[in-house]
């Protein structure tokens, strides 16, 4: 017996121990005979101490033997070696050494040589020096999970090996078997994170209810799960672990206490389960204990475990196995259903189907070469409220190797290097290949079917068996997707899968137009702009590839001459000064093309709108406005209403107008143009006013412009007429007897300070008295008192003529009165006798008419014709008059034209203004005054 282990380097060397550095073999040798005579060889056993330390590698040596020693000559007979070594271990580690360990002759003519007769799974992990016999690992870490991955949990995972000793004189087979032992290297871990079970109300003390969901550790012995415990016993259970043959560990759940469903219906708590290691590792889960109401009898397997093994051509819908409990409850109370428990694998439960009335598992999915080979179904057997009997079905499906079927293409379309080539524009149902499946075998039928996504379909070619032709099923769009990646499959009745990958590129075609990001464009850019000003960048997109998608710009025909639109970039801009005032807005298309055969277009709508700059000053009707004002016109009332315009608009149009030669008399509102004088107006005081009005506009900066306003009085009869002459109605005037008829006597001079006709005067008598009051007349134009009539004897003395001085003034004359004394007589002898008289109130009675002359036989009579030249006279006098005033206002204003014009030519410096009005200062908010 032969036993080889790896120690620490620090280890001292004992006694028929030889020590080499770390990780190197160290051999102890002891043999023992057992002797039979029955026997027709003798064995060397190999014991191996079941203790051991950490990375220590054992050899246990079995050879046959014909005698008591191993000849050199003993080349033939197979001998088993075997090694343990712990996982963790890194490449390059010596496991044993062949001629050492069977203690073979190194000195043979040819030498021996070593060799493994499968590198199978044997060369991922061990590296044989075949001419020194050496083994070492190969891995860069032996992790023993991972070669045993079906059956982590065992303490058993052996790698087992094959070698060949040559040449054939020596020819000699060794079976190896190295032997992974477990390192804690993994912690327990619940499948889920909450495990639920229920708990009848009436379950008795000690009652063990089985954990489902047990932890799983993929180490194996005492590094696996070996305990488990709760964080909260709530007084009324504990737990209890029950290991079955194979070593695994389930947990149970013992009732300690009564339960009462009434007062407390579930109990949480957090179980942890914890392995052998040391240190160890631990795992948890919240354990979620419901309780409910059960009955007295619940189903029971008449075992707990089953067998099953299957090959692996099973048709669907076999017959695995089948389970049965059996409850001694009569009625619905024993009604019997099965179910998977929740820690059967989902795969698990896709592959087979379990009939949960009869028990009958049966297989539902078809076998292939992915199928897991080891399936552990845990089952069921549910009872009306009672606890589920468990039974742990265990199913190994053997193998069955056939050939894979093969897949040969005979492509149609353009194909290259494994890459098929469509035209986007290609019609449906365009055929792409044949696809021929052959069956190395024929033994089994080959399902074939295309795999991954497109518009594409595989279908069998119906004059042909085994033939499938591959076809486009819709439309292509190269700018939708441009790549298809699909596989042809082809399946056989084992499982065994054979795929061929195809990728389809589609090319591109000139199929769609340019688009522009935007289908109407909006621009804005302000007046008196510089030339070649930007004003946007057009973008269009095309989805085509190459040349197809090269985008060219153009003007639409209805664009203006002095817009520019860059061919390659797109820029738009202005190769002019634009004005507002001139044009504010411009509507016009523009194209974008790509470069396709033949090309493709597409059109967008550009609005310009031109904003508007304070270029432009407010500018009035007339520089020079006159406004004609009767007198005594009313305070605040509308003289005028001054008109101006600005071109520009919004705020830069807004206008205010001020006075600015500082006029206390005049108010303008700023709203309306409306000019108005605070006060009456008194032509006789002034008749003409002249302000300078300045017009100014809501611009950053403002501009202004100034005209001038004459405000010309129109007379208005408010005036009667103011007598001179006389000076008073007590004078008197001494008129001689010998005074020829037709001789003036006196005169009534008159004045009106109104104008034109209002200062026309008439005079006339209104009343007489006297001795012959008739006898002296007055002429109505001249106030001229003239005699009548020769004066007789009898008409001496004092006569009174009261005298009517009225104007022509309308809609109403005005008029005075004055009373003319004239004394006939010689002398004037006493003179206090006259003033008596004049003293004295005159009697006079008011003629509506002018009196008529009496005519005395003696007298020539007056022919009423005599008026008539007087009337034509005063008529050519009237009309001459009226021209007259015309001619010399024709003459003013030709004047004043003249004189206005040279003010205008130089307005700005000859007016002195008061001073520059602010604009924001103004209370109202100055409108645009324009069209009044």
């Amino acid at each position: 017996m032969a036993i080889l282990s790896s120690e620490p380097k620090q280890l001292q060397s004992k006694k028929g121990i030889r020590t080499w550095n770390d990780h190197t073999i160290q051999h102890t040798v002891c043999r023992r005979e057992v002797c039979a005579v029955q026997q027709l060889q003798h064995h060397r056993l190999c014991e191996i101490h079941s203790r051991y330390q950490q990375h220590f590698l054992f050899l246990c040596l079995i050879v046959p033997l014909t005698g008591p020693a191993i000849s050199s000559a003993s080349y033939s007979t197979a001998s088993e070696l075997l090694y343990m070594l712990h996982e963790g271990l890194p490449k390059g580690i010596l496991i044993g050494n062949i001629v050492r360990d069977l203690q073979l002759g190194l000195l043979t003519d040819p030498p021996l040589s070593f060799s493994l007769a499968s590198k199978g799974l044997s060369g991922k992990y061990v590296t044989l020096d075949n001419s020194t016999g050496e083994l070492y690992t190969s891995a860069e870490e032996l992790d023993r999970e991972a070669l045993c991955p079906h059956n982590p949990g065992a303490q058993d995972c052996v790698l087992l090996l094959d070698i060949i000793i040559l040449p054939q004189e020596y020819f000699r087979l060794i079976k190896v078997k190295i032997a992974v032992i477990d390192v804690n290297d993994n912690a327990p871990m619940f499948p889920v994170a909450q495990i639920y079970i229920t708990v009848p109300e009436n379950a008795p003390v000690n009652t063990r209810l089985v954990i489902e969901h047990p932890a799983y550790d993929p180490d194996g012995g005492l590094n696996g799960v070996q305990t488990y415990r709760l964080v909260d016993y709530y007084g009324v259970f504990t737990l209890d672990v029950e290991e079955n043959e194979s070593g695994e560990r389930t947990p149970y759940l013992i009732i300690m206490g009564t339960l009462d469903r009434e007062v407390k219906s579930e109990y949480k708590t957090i179980i942890i389960a914890e392995d052998g290691g040391n240190p160890p590792l631990v795992g948890s889960a919240t354990l979620s204990i419901l309780i409910s109401d059960v009955n007295d009898n619940c189903p029971q397997f008449s075992e707990s475990a089953m067998n099953v093994t299957i090959p692996g051509n099973s048709s669907v819908g076999m017959k695995v196995t089948m389970v049965q409990a059996v409850d001694i409850d009569l009625g619905s109370n024993a009604i019997i259903t099965y179910a998977f428990s929740e820690r059967v694998p989902q795969s698990s439960k896709e592959l087979f189907y379990l009939d949960e009335n009869t028990g009958i598992i049966k297989l539902s999915k078809k076998v292939d070469g992915n199928t897991i080979q080891q399936h552990k179904l845990t089952i069921l057997a549910n009872g009306p409220g009672c606890i589920p009997a468990v039974i742990s079905v265990s199913i190994s499906i053997i193998k069955v190797a056939l050939r894979p079927p093969e897949v040969v293409p005979r492509y149609i379309a353009t194909e290259e290097n494994g890459i098929i080539y469509l035209k986007e524009l290609e019609p449906i149902h365009t055929p792409i290949a044949f696809f021929t499946i052959k069956d190395p075998d024929g033994k089994y039928k080959v399902k074939c079917y295309l795999e991954g996504e497109g518009p594409f379909r595989l279908g069998a070619y119906k004059t042909y068996t085994n033939e499938y032709l591959l076809e486009t099923t819709n439309t292509l769009d190269f700018e939708t997707k441009r790549i298809f990646n699909i596989s042809v499959v082809a399946l056989s009745l084992d499982g065994s899968k054979v795929r061929k990958p195809l990728q389809v590129y589609i090319l591109d075609e000139n199929d769609n137009s340019p688009v522009f990001t935007q289908p109407t464009i909006e621009v804005t850019i302000e007046e008196n702009n510089q030339a070649n000003a930007f004003l946007a960048k057009l973008h269009a997109t095309d989805a085509d590839s190459g040349e197809r998608g090269q985008i060219s710009y153009f003007l639409g025909p209805d664009a203006p001459a002095y817009f520019a639109l860059d061919k390659q970039t797109g820029i738009l801009t202005v190769t002019t000064m634009l004005d507002r005032e001139e044009k504010e807005k411009y509507r016009f298309t523009v194209k974008a093309r790509d470069s396709g055969k033949p090309p493709r277009e597409s059109v967008a709508t550009v609005h310009i709108t031109v904003l508007d700059k304070n270029d432009n000053s407010p500018r009035f009707i007339s520089k020079d406005l006159s406004f004609f004002v009767p007198e005594n016109f009313p305070g605040f009332g509308e003289i005028g209403v001054i008109s101006v315009t600005d071109a520009d608009s919004g705020q830069n149009g807004w206008i205010a107008l001020s006075i600015v030669n500082g006029s206390d008399i005049f108010v303008i509102d700023t709203g309306k143009g409306l000019l108005r004088a605070k006060v009456s107006l008194d032509r006789e005081q002034q008749s003409s006013y002249t302000l300078w009005v300045e017009a100014t506009d809501g611009g950053d900066p403002t501009l202004s412009s100034t005209a001038k306003i004459t405000i010309l009085l129109l007379d208005v009869n408010d005036n009667p007429p103011l007598v001179l002459f006389p000076q008073s109605n007590m004078s008197y005037l001494l008129v001689l007897p010998s005074t020829l008829p037709g001789s003036p006597v006196t005169e009534v001079y008159a004045v009106d300070k109104d104008t034109g006709m209002n200062a026309v005067i008439a005079y006339s008598i209104i009343g007489r008295r006297g001795p012959r009051p008739e006898s002296f007349r007055i002429d109505s134009k001249t106030g001229n008192i003239t005699l009548e009539e020769s004066l007789m004897s009898d008409d001496y003395g004092l006569y009174r003529l009261l005298v009517k001085v009225t104007d022509h003034g309308y809609p109403e004359p005005l008029f005075s009165t004055v009373m003319v004394n004239l004394f006939v007589n010689d002398t004037v002898s006493n003179e206090s006798y006259i003033e008596s008289l004049l003293r004295k109130d005159a009697d006079i009675n008011i003629e509506e008419k002018e009196p008529q002359i009496a005519i005395e036989p003696t007298h020539k009579k007056i022919d009423a014709d005599s008026c008539v030249p007087t009337l034509v006279t005063l008529s050519i006098f009237c009309l001459g008059s009226v021209i007259l005033i015309t001619l010399m206002a024709m003459y003013i204003c030709l004047r004043k034209g003249k004189k206005d014009h040279r003010i205008n030519e130089n307005l700005e410096v000859q007016i002195p203004l008061n001073g520059k009005m602010d604009f924001h200062l103004l209370d109202k908010k100055p409108i645009e005054i324009s069209n009044i």
